[in-house]
């Protein structure tokens, strides 16, 4: 299975010296952010399920990156605040949170209590928990900015989605509470929701019938403007940037990054192509 290539991108270097913690880091666009961080010389602790966490983080380490890696469940207050603490003692110093693992519970009428405790603890309590534990390491060093992976389905009705898209609705305005709450304390906090995008969970649907991206880009791409799905490092560079100093004066807001998901109304696409400089 391929996945057309997202265009290059070179190296800012603007996090040398800075620390980031990145929840669900191993996969996905977890591991897309993770990366980039890296690439710009970050030191990166990861919160993640996988039970490979750590062994991945020591294969970036070798590579000659600053980075490890805390395997548990973000459903368990203790690990949150652990993780937070051990990161805290190991790296010296936190700058950066970005909350992106999630539980992907959609269910609607025959959600369970357990379904709704999972798509809400791992989720924007999780969120909420890491935000609290790692804010007074921030503001030791002057201040420090937060990203929370929202989604395009905290703003529309997706059938059979009750659990999910409440979660991730509550993102929303808990990300507008928690810029507003840290705003004296020189913290910035925003959220990224993503359109489609090709990751393990997108690429697993796409193989079911044997299609593929190369059969399902096209056909998901008619949701976006664009007329295609996104690549986990097309969500992994903006959150780079509303974590960035190129942000300072960000906070309390939510970037769509979807392809124009968001912006199109029923009609769709349509059929015309317009050019630009036409009249």
């Amino acid at each position: 299975m391929t996945v057309p290539t997202p265009p290059a991108f070179t190296s800012l270097n603007r996090f040398v010296g800075k620390v980031a913690l990145v929840t669900g880091g191993i996969h996905g666009i977890g591991r897309a952010i993770v990366d980039e961080l890296l690439r710009e010389g970050c030191a990166v602790g990861i919160a993640d399920l996988d039970e490979n966490a750590a062994a991945i983080a020591d294969e970036l380490t070798r590579a000659g990156h600053m980075v490890r890696a805390w395997q548990g469940n973000l459903e368990d207050e203790d690990y949150c605040h652990r993780f937070v603490e051990d990161a805290a003692a190991h790296f010296g110093r936190i700058d950066y949170l970005v909350n992106n693992a999630f539980s992907f519970t959609a269910k609607s009428h025959d959600a369970t209590e357990a379904d709704w405790h999972r798509a809400l603890f791992v989720g924007p309590v999780a969120y909420a928990r890491l935000l609290a534990a790692a804010a007074p390491h921030m503001q030791k060093g002057g201040g420090g900015a937060v990203v929370n992976v929202s989604s395009i389905s905290a703003f529309v009705a997706q059938p059979h989605r009750w659990t999910y898209n409440a979660a991730k609705g509550a993102v929303h305005n808990l990300t507008k509470c928690m810029a507003l709450d840290y705003a004296e304390a020189g913290i910035r906090v925003n959220s990224v929701s993503p359109g489609w995008i090709w990751t393990r969970e997108t690429l697993n649907a796409a193989s079911i019938d044997g299609g593929g991206p190369e059969k399902w880009d096209p056909i998901w791409g008619e949701y976006h403007m664009l007329a295609r799905c996104g690549h986990t490092v097309e969500i992994a560079r903006p959150v780079l940037f509303l974590l960035s100093d190129d942000a300072s004066f960000i906070t309390g807001t939510d970037l769509p990054v979807d392809g124009g998901y968001q912006g199109m109304g029923p009609e769709g696409r349509g059929k015309t192509t317009v050019i630009a400089g036409s009249e």
